[in-house]
C-alpha cells in the first residue's frame, strides 16, 4: 500500500493504448454495468480512452472476463483496503497517474449516464481544461426521472453552496461523470491521496478546490436517466446518507479538506 492509497490488486491488465483513460468505480452493479460497458464499446470509446474498472469488492459475478474482453476493458482493479467511493477513486487515480495518462474521465458504473458525450470530455481536456463536469441542468442536458427531493437538493442547496465557495458557477455538483487533467490530480495543493477521502468527500472537495486554485473548469451537457417505474438505484441511505452528504458539503465549502497549511 502506498501512503494515501488504499490497497488494491490488479486482476487483469493490458498495456496502455491511449493518452486518456476512463475510471469506472463499481460495486455489485449487476446488469447495469454490463449494459454500460456494452454501450461504451458500441461507441468506440476504447479507441480513444482506456477503460479501467475499480471494483469495490463485488460479489455478484457481473464482471466476468469474457464480458471485459468483449467490451475491450483495459484493466480491472479490485480495492482490497478500506473505504467506499472516494477510496475506490484514489485507487483508480493512483493507477492511472502511475501509468502516465494525460487526463482521466470518471463515470459511475450504474448506467445512469449516457457516455455518448465522452469524446467532448476528452476534447475539453485536450483544449486545456482541467476539470470537466457533466450537467443535466444546462442547455442540451437531459434530466430523466430524477427524484424530486434530489433535484431540489442539487438545485437549491448543493450547487449554489459549492458555486459560492468555489467562485465558479456550478449547476450539477453531485454527478460522478467528470474529467480531470493530470496537472489537477497531481498538484500537491490539491492532495487527493489522503485517507480522509473515504466516501463522497473527494467529489465535493475537487468541485470547490479546483476553481479556487485557478484550474480551468467547464460544465458540459449530458443525459442522466434514472429508471422509471421503480425505486431509483442508489448507494445513499435516505437519512444517515443524506445527512453525511450535507456535512461533507459544509466541510468542502469551508476548506476543511484542504491540505494542512493551505488556505480555504
Amino acid at each position: 500500500m502506498t501512503d494515501g492509497v488504499p490497497a488494491y490488486r490488479v486482476v487483469s491488465e493490458a498495456p496502455a493504448q491511449n493518452r486518456y483513460c476512463v475510471v469506472i468505480p463499481v460495486i455489485n452493479e449487476g446488469r447495469r454495468i454490463q449494459l454500460q460497458l456494452e454501450r461504451m464499446a458500441e461507441l468506440g470509446i476504447p479507441n480513444f480512452a482506456d477503460i479501467i474498472i475499480i471494483d469495490g469488492g463485488s460479489s455478484d459475478g457481473s464482471l466476468d472476463q469474457a464480458l471485459l474482453d468483449r467490451c475491450r476493458v483495459n484493466t480491472l482493479l479490485v480495492k482490497t483496503g478500506p473505504g467506499k467511493l472516494s477510496a475506490q477513486l484514489r485507487c483508480g487515480y493512483h493507477f492511472a497517474l502511475r501509468r502516465g495518462y494525460a487526463g482521466i474521465v470518471t463515470i459511475d458504473g450504474n448506467n445512469k449516464d449516457d457516455p455518448d458525450t465522452m469524446t467532448d470530455f476528452v476534447a475539453a481536456l485536450e483544449a486545456g481544461y482541467d476539470f470537466v463536469q457533466a450537467s443535466r441542468y444546462i442547455p442540451g442536458g437531459v434530466a430523466e426521472n430524477t427524484p424530486l427531493l434530489r433535484t431540489i437538493a442539487i438545485r437549491l442547496i448543493h450547487a449554489p453552496l459549492l458555486s459560492l465557495a468555489s467562485g465558479f458557477r456550478w449547476t450539477d455538483t453531485t454527478q460522478g461523470y467528470r474529467a480531470y487533467s493530470r496537472a489537477l490530480l497531481s498538484d500537491p495543493r490539491v492532495g487527493i491521496f489522503r485517507d480522509l477521502f473515504d466516501s463522497y468527500e473527494l467529489l465535493a472537495y475537487l468541485t470547490c478546490r479546483a476553481p479556487r486554485l485557478g484550474f480551468r473548469c467547464i460544465e458540459l451537457p449530458t443525459a442522466r436517466r434514472y429508471p422509471g417505474g421503480e425505486k431509483a438505484p442508489t448507494k445513499i441511505s435516505p437519512l444517515a446518507g443524506n445527512l453525511k452528504l450535507m456535512v461533507t458539503l459544509i466541510k468542502a465549502c469551508t476548506g476543511r479538506y484542504n491540505p494542512e497549511g493551505e488556505r480555504p
